[in-house]
């Protein structure tokens, strides 16, 4: 009886420092969830809308950064802060001016046409 104790003993000692894969959550995905939360943090407080959020981080799980974007509006409100501006432009910003660039000048058309035909 006694081997039979010793035995359950050492297996349960055993299996008590033991980490049992899929039990607890992989770290790297804490750490990016974690990242995506403190990026849609810093776009509320940089007066971002979401959707721009969103565009600049396209592998972020959006989620996270809707949660972040969400605590960090509570806290503005709860604290009276008011945002930052965003140094960085929008990418809807960008867009807009690389459209503008690259049309042509008021008054002048581009031709393209086959010639010879």
């Amino acid at each position: 009886m006694s081997a039979r104790l010793l035995a359950i003993l050492s297996v349960a000692s055993l299996l008590a420092g033991c980490e049992i894969p899929g039990i607890y959550p992989d770290p790297k995905v804490l750490a990016r969830e974690a990242d995506a939360k403190a990026t849609g943090g810093g776009c509320r407080h940089a007066l971002r809308a979401l959707e721009d959020c969103y565009a600049l981080n396209p592998k972020a799980p959006r989620a996270a950064i809707f949660a972040g974007w969400r605590e960090m509006d509570q806290y503005m409100r709860e604290n009276k802060i008011e945002g930052v501006q965003a140094v960085i432009p929008s990418p809807k910003a960008e867009t807009t001016e690389e459209s503008v660039a690259s049309s042509p000048p008021e008054g002048k058309t581009e031709r393209r046409g086959a010639r010879g035909s």
